[in-house]
């Protein structure tokens, strides 16, 4: 792993002094030693189990520390598990920094959360079982324990990577809301249980649920990290096999990504755009090599095999489930809207909605895209081409939402063969937009 950024590193210390300033009031505050030593405990073990098996981080116990303890003692739950956590050899050049930065951001955020749940009379609710009133301090500070760790997190990310600190601060407390409040909730409900008659040994009960389905999330990243393997390594072969657009499916995805936003489709099926126009010629893979890269004009047999390949692709992606509405762009993305594509000539709204979205991606990329046997054209001519094409070939909400997104976002195109050279002949292009097969 890379050396640490001084700037990072000096970002890094200014938290582990203001972390170290949270201490301070620790000597005269009455602390419970004994629940702090088990929660440090309990928390270090939850960490090493849950971060080396299923990966990410594990709230509960830090939470049930912040209802249960003083702020300045809560501060101490992490630190045993940040100190003695063990540290990949990529990273034993700047171990200690990456030890103090999970110790300090942790240990404040906690910190924050106990400051809140106290001031709120937090402490008064659970040792009274007081529902629902002990929701209302409980949900302050699981929002203080959001804000203080997406802040720090935002700052590090800024420091290390040299990026505005808004951009790095985007989206990260969205994302984190939900699943910290599920933990605020299971740490409330182990402090209850701490309080009650029945003491820690119930309180830990409610962590073997909170494993479970963090057993069953896990697996489902798992899950999906397969997809992207699998759909990377597909990828993989189409670009070695036909070097003329290495990339291209990559950028087919993005755009058809960005198209299906505009659009406003929830994320679940933009990400299956994503997945379409990442596979969308896969079926290339069945296609002889020596016909993708032909350099001269294909005969009218050789055509017909070329249009082949989105069954191809469609046979081979029949199997795998988490694709679904994939498998129609892949097939249909070569119709056109006034029926003369292929391989079905479908026409208007017979042709699926998220193949003529793959389609306009695809044409897109493939204008915008430096080839071996012809340059680029810029993203305003290849817009101006596919508005031409509009009604004929391509659905024309599609090209205005691609038009839309391509104004809030942008174009980056890029060289996708390996070495230029634009005295060959070209290949024969479809017919309208001037594009590759």
């Amino acid at each position: 792993m890379e050396e640490v950024p001084a700037r990072a590193r000096a970002y890094v210390v200014a938290v582990v002094l203001l972390a170290l300033l949270c201490l301070l009031p620790l000597p005269v505050t009455r602390t419970p030693w004994w629940a702090l030593a088990l929660l440090a405990v309990l928390y270090a073990a939850c960490e090493h189990v849950v971060r080396r098996r299923f990966g990410g981080p594990f709230y509960p116990v830090l939470l049930t520390g912040a209802f249960l303890l003083p702020p300045p003692a809560a501060a101490l739950v992490p630190l045993p598990a940040a100190l003695f956590s063990p540290v990949s050899p990529l990273g034993q050049r700047s171990a200690g920094v990456r030890r103090l930065w999970r110790a300090a951001q942790p240990a404040l955020a906690v910190w924050g959360a106990a400051q809140v749940h106290w001031a709120l009379g937090g402490r008064d609710a659970v040792v009274a079982s007081d529902f629902p009133f002990a929701l209302l301090p409980a949900g302050g500070a699981v929002l203080a324990f959001c804000l203080v760790l997406t802040a720090l997190d935002g700052g590090i990310r800024a420091a290390a990577l040299g990026i505005p600190l808004r951009r790095a601060w985007r989206g990260l407390l969205s994302r984190a809301l939900a699943p910290v409040a599920v933990h605020g909730l299971a740490g409330l409900m182990m402090a209850v249980l701490w309080r009650s008659p029945y003491g820690p040994v119930a309180a830990l009960l409610v962590l073997l649920p909170m494993c479970v389905s963090w057993w069953v999330f896990a697996q489902y990243h798992r899950e999906r990290a397969a997809h992207r393997a699998t759909i990377r390594a597909l990828v993989q072969a189409v670009d070695i096999k036909d070097g003329y657009t290495r990339g291209h499916s990559e950028r087919v995805g993005r755009a058809s990504a960005m198209i299906a936003r505009e659009l406003g489709m929830d994320d679940e099926r933009v990400e299956v755009l994503r997945f379409a126009g990442i596979l969308h010629d896969v079926g290339k893979l069945g296609v002889p090599t020596r016909l993708l890269r032909k350099e001269g004009p294909l005969t009218p047999e050789e055509r017909r095999i070329i249009e082949l390949h989105p069954e191809h692709g469609h046979e081979m992606v029949r199997g795998i489930s988490f694709l679904d509405e994939a498998r129609a762009a892949i097939l249909h993305h070569h119709e056109r809207l006034d029926g003369s594509g292929y391989p079905y000539g479908l026409a208007g709204a017979q042709i699926p909605e998220c193949a003529r979205v793959v389609a306009v991606a695809d044409a897109f990329d493939a204008m915008t895209s430096t080839r071996s046997y012809r340059r680029a054209r810029p993203v305003e001519a290849a817009v101006s081409e596919l508005e031409r094409c509009a009604g004929a070939q391509f659905d024309p909400r599609m090209v205005t939402a691609l038009v839309h997104a391509l104004r809030r976002c942008g174009w980056h195109p890029a060289v996708t063969a390996d070495e230029p050279s634009y005295g060959t002949a070209p290949k024969e292009q479809i017919p309208g937009t001037g594009t590759p097969r």
